[in-house]
């Protein structure tokens, strides 16, 4: 599992495509999300364990990067292979790479 802060991972999309998988929750995603992410809120996560690809390179994404780094370390010790933690979330995302996006 590798931690990424928010300039690394702009950084990281320019030359690579991970599958983006957002862990909030529907009304969070409604607020502002990734363009092309997937939306698979934590408490889901084991319902829909079978639909993801553990050798797929994926982004974990969540508000502050406290969901996400536990879906991350999960994920890890089940043998997904290549995983990321955005750190600092899509707030700090949207504080300092894209202050379009909007905050909640």
């Amino acid at each position: 599992m590798k931690d990424f802060s928010v300039i690394e991972f702009e950084t990281y999309l320019k030359n690579n495509q991970p599958l983006l998988l957002d862990v909030r929750e529907q009304w969070e995603w409604d607020k502002c999300h990734f363009e092309n992410a997937k939306l698979l809120p934590m408490g889901q996560i084991m319902s829909n364990i079978d639909s993801l690809d553990k050798t797929q390179e994926t982004v974990i994404i969540c508000h502050h990067g406290i969901r996400s780094m536990q879906v991350a370390r999960y994920f890890d010790s089940i043998g997904f292979e290549r995983v990321i933690n955005l750190c600092g979330g899509i707030d700090a995302w949207a504080k300092t790479i894209d202050p379009s996006m909007p905050l909640y």
